[in-house]
């Protein structure tokens, strides 16, 4: 497995090119308080991923500008990953039907995966909910 996209340090990231494991989480969109709260949870959380080894990443449909504005807002540590053509929600099949004010819309289910260094998926969480889920992932990968 493989992807490019642009990441908020400027330029693109392709995980070929990353040489440790990654905790990738998907998010349905910036500044929500949902997604806003899973941020900052994986941000204060990021010395101590770094420190067993692994980069953090957030993905959303967002563009790479919303999420420069959103990182600097928050003072997020981690970097974001813009996929507003959807092509690695799709390639990690979190794009899902769902109903919002009623109404049946297509949007990302919160999930998170780790890869190892090998880019292989190890451990999904889908359908995430937000309190606590940072910290389980840390704990989750501490106990490797």
């Amino acid at each position: 497995m493989d992807f490019t996209l642009p990441i908020t340090t400027g330029g693109e990231f392709t995980l070929s090119n990353l040489d440790r494991p990654l905790v990738l989480f998907f998010y349905p969109r910036d500044n929500t308080p949902g997604c806003t709260i899973e941020n900052q949870d994986f941000s204060r959380l990021y010395p101590e991923f770094l420190a067993a080894g692994y980069e953090v990443l957030g993905i959303s449909r967002d563009k790479n500008t919303t999420h420069c504005n959103f990182q600097k807002k928050h003072e997020l540590q981690h970097q974001l990953l813009a996929d507003p053509e959807e092509t690695v929600c799709n390639l990690f099949n979190v794009m899902k039907n769902k109903t919002m004010y009623g109404k049946p819309v297509r949007g990302i289910e919160r999930s998170t995966f780790i890869l190892n260094k090998d880019h292989e998926i190890i451990k999904e969480w889908r359908k995430v909910t937000v309190d606590n889920h940072a910290q389980e992932v840390l704990d989750f990968i501490k106990s490797l």
